[in-house]
Parts: C-alpha cells; sequence; structure tokens
C-alpha cells in the first residue's frame, strides 16, 4: 500500500463515522475526482481481506467496516450489544421511513395507537427528526429519518430500503 492510500486509511479509522468524497478531498488537498479515484483504489486494495477492514458507502459517505471474513471473531471478541429498539419502536420507524415527510398524527392513524412516547425516543436517538411543517392548520411537525438512521441500518440511501411487503431484513449497525 503507498503513502497515500495509507493515509486515507488512517483517516478513515480516525474518524468513526462515514465521510464525504467532499470532506475527503478537503483534509487531502486534492480535487474530489482525486479523491473519487484514491477511495476507488483503496476500496480494491482491502477487498482482499488482508487488512481485516473494508470500505462501505453508507449515509452520503464512506467508512470502515469488519471485513465479511472476520465479522464473527470480531463479534466473538468484542461481544457488542446491538442498540434494542422495542417493536412499537421498529414499526414507528418503519412508517417514517417509508412515508416521509410525516405527522405524527399520519403515523398514529397508521398504527391505530398513541405514537407520543416512541416517537421522541426516536428522536432523542437521532433515528428521526423533523424536517419541517404541513401547510395545514396547526402546521403539524413533519418527520423524517436521518443520516443516523442510515448508519445504523448500514444504508446508502433511502433507495436501498426494501420493497414494502418484503420481510424486514435490515441489520443494526453500530
Amino acid at each position: 500500500m503507498n503513502e497515500t492510500l495509507a493515509e486515507l486509511l488512517a483517516v478513515f479509522f480516525a474518524a468513526g463515522k462515514p465521510l464525504s468524497t467532499q470532506d475527503l478531498a478537503r483534509g487531502l488537498d486534492r480535487s474530489e475526482e482525486e479523491t473519487r479515484q484514491l477511495i476507488r483504489r483503496l476500496e480494491r486494495t482491502l477487498e482482499s481481506g488482508t487488512h481485516g477492514v473494508v470500505l462501505e458507502e453508507v449515509a452520503g459517505g464512506w467508512r470502515l467496516i469488519v471485513h465479511p471474513r472476520y465479522v464473527e471473531r470480531a463479534r466473538r471478541t468484542l461481544r457488542p450489544k446491538p442498540p434494542r429498539l422495542s417493536a412499537a419502536a421498529l414499526e414507528v420507524l418503519a412508517i417514517v421511513a417509508y412515508h416521509q415527510p410525516i405527522t405524527r398524527a399520519e403515523v398514529e392513524a397508521m398504527r391505530g395507537k398513541n405514537s407520543d412516547a416512541v416517537m421522541e425516543g426516536l428522536l432523542e436517538r437521532g433515528l428521526v427528526e423533523v424536517v419541517g411543517e404541513k401547510p395545514a392548520v396547526g402546521r403539524p411537525r413533519l418527520y423524517g429519518t436521518t443520516l443516523r438512521f442510515l448508519e445504523v441500518f448500514g444504508l446508502s440511501s433511502l433507495d436501498d430500503l426494501p420493497p414494502l411487503g418484503d420481510e424486514p431484513t435490515l441489520l443494526l449497525r453500530d
């Protein structure tokens, strides 16, 4: 691995969060096109698994994750506790993800239950956020998912959500 790729790998390692191509280009004093090429080269270098990590494109940026070959070893060693979401929280989160922007009243109409506490919990965890106000009487808040939602579920964008009607196959990542 050459010095430039090692530098890029070090930046990803230190970041601990997804980094956009623009952020990387600024930090590396390179053009976005040069940075994209470096990311692709690093991605190809890491694919073999000899470094134990791979690049993942998620939430509008790139981050390091454990190479699939070593996930089980890392899991056994670290014994991570996956973030716990109740069935109600997952239900509300799915409704928001698939129907955003959406008001709390619309969520409650779909669920048939009050969702105040659940929505507050999702707001506190940074999985949903207020994205605006509906132009209606009372100007109710509109909710949508966040970049944190994409990160936790390992999605590049909302287009990566499974089609409605499929069994949920999203894995929490934290």
